[in-house]
């Protein structure tokens, strides 16, 4: 290990410090502290002519003067790895700022790691159960995949993370880790409350880089909760789900920091090393023998332009993209997951089987078909469709209603008892409704149900239902105004 020494600051360009070392100049990623208390964290990025090393600030460098002492910690930013981090929240650095007290005496690692080796990784494609119909059957996840989560405010994004951590827990009995990059710490304090309200918080580690730390915070916040995922893939040979919030930001930091330290601007103003820095990141996700990292990203895309290159780079190592609709939530469809525009490359008859595969497909073909006909439906009406038509509204509708589902992390807010749903169970309810066997009972009847045995068994009641769930107070997501009229 090498020894720490002293060195003095030679100049201050913002979160920017250029460092003098007489002792001869640190290694890259090495931990520098500087300020009256060591309370200034540098870590060393290039190294300049010279004794002269470039570092970039991880917290604010106000009072910083030239002259001033730096100490050369002779390692690389360490995080806490352990059973002793489950339930806490943390910054870059590894501290805690949940106000529960120090950690003690745990086993640390530095955040900047190596991938796992190709001779480590499993190649077979394997799917990760969520335990969520909409999702499992449409855009299955790959266990050690990454998935990308596109959703603005109010369409269900935090109810889908805390479901999704709920699940891990109790169905892959692994871990979860959120890791919120750039985040408000009012969407940070709101998430803790309702992972605890959840109670899933005792499986859970969130780190965060909030939007008031500098860039440097913000762009490592990722490493440093890749490590903690490392230890427990690795060491306690558990399954995790990394759930990361948000990448946009990630590269938004980096290309923060590298105006800062004078790159020059690649396309559309980012950062020429984009690629490097995401896939460095993203790369350390993966399955291995003892367990994997499945990672759920959220993903924002400036000015809906999926040709941007933040977009595209990060497009490239996504697995499956979930689209949350707004017109959906409008329509009291939950979870508000769009099954025309998400997809995954695991949706083949390879991967997931024929009988999945034809499933899938014949309910997008049938929901497709239902898009086209709404236009129709609203200008003549109903009655001026086909027979045919008409049993593909039928079925659409009935499809549409059978792929919402009550969460458990959602039951004090619904009223719905929560369900979680194997995937046999989600592919048969599909192939019997898409046989027409639900075609003479009520749409309300398949809303908000777990598998489709759950459907009531009274068949004398099938249209009053829908008025009789209007009257003991449960909100129908539409009317039922276009159910076929016999």
């Amino acid at each position: 290990m090498e020894e720490r020494s002293t060195g003095t600051v030679s100049a201050v360009r913002g979160s920017v410090v250029d460092l003098y070392f007489p002792s001869g100049a640190p290694p890259l990623h090495t931990r520098l502290e500087a300020g009256t208390k060591g309370e200034i964290v540098i870590e060393v990025v290039s190294h300049q002519e010279g004794e002269i090393v470039r570092g970039i600030a991880l917290s604010p460098t106000r009072g910083l003067r030239r002259g001033d002492p730096v100490i050369n910690c002779a390692e690389m930013i360490r995080v806490p790895v352990g059973k002793q981090i489950l339930g806490r929240m943390f910054n870059v650095f590894g501290e805690t700022i949940d106000q529960k007290g120090p950690l003690g005496d745990v086993e640390r690692r530095g955040i900047h790691q190596p991938p796992a080796s190709i001779s480590r990784r499993v190649t077979a494609s394997e799917i990760f159960e969520t335990g969520i119909k909409a999702i499992d059957l449409l855009t299955p996840l790959e266990r050690g995949g990454k998935t990308g989560l596109f959703g603005g405010a109010g369409v269900g994004k935090t109810v889908l993370i805390t479901e999704l951590i709920n699940n891990t827990v109790g169905k892959h009995e692994g871990v979860s880790i959120f890791c919120g990059i750039g985040e408000r710490s009012r969407e940070a304090e709101e998430l803790y409350r309702d992972i605890q309200e959840a109670g899933v918080l005792d499986n859970t580690v969130m780190i965060f880089g909030q939007m008031n730390e500098p860039p440097g915070a913000r762009f490592l916040v990722g490493h440093a909760a890749l490590t903690m995922a490392e230890y427990f893939r690795d060491e306690a040979k558990q399954d995790v789900l990394l759930l990361i919030d948000n990448i946009f930001r990630f590269v938004q930091a980096g290309s923060e920091v590298s105006g800062l330290l004078g790159k020059m601007p690649s396309r559309v103003g980012y950062q020429p090393t984009l690629a490097t820095e995401i896939a460095e990141l993203q790369e350390r996700i993966s399955n291995t023998a003892t367990g994997a990292i499945t990672s759920i990203q959220a993903v924002y895309v400036p000015a809906d332009d999926f040709t941007d290159p933040s977009a595209t780079h990060t497009f490239a190592h996504l697995s499956a993209s979930i689209i949350l609709s707004r017109k959906r939530v409008s329509e009291g469809l939950f979870p508000a997951i769009d099954p025309l525009r998400s997809w995954s490359k695991m949706l083949t008859p390879q991967v997931v089987g024929e009988k999945h595969y034809g499933v899938a497909q014949e309910v997008r073909r049938t929901l497709a078909e239902y898009e086209e006909l709404k236009d129709i439906i609203a200008m003549l009406g109903l009655e001026e469709l086909s027979q045919d038509d008409r049993q593909v509204v039928n079925r659409a509708r009935r499809l549409e209603r059978f792929l919402t589902q009550p969460f458990v992390t959602t039951e004090q807010f619904t009223g719905y008892s929560g369900r979680v749903v194997d995937l046999e169970d989600a592919i048969d309810g599909c192939e019997r409704i898409l046989d027409d066997e639900f075609a003479d009972r009520s749409e309300s009847e398949l809303y908000m149900l777990g598998k489709i045995s759950e459907v009531k068994t009274n068949s004398g009641v099938q249209r009053q239902s829908d008025q009789d769930d209007l009257a003991d107070g449960h909100e129908q997501p539409e009317s039922d105004q276009t159910d076929l009229k016999e």
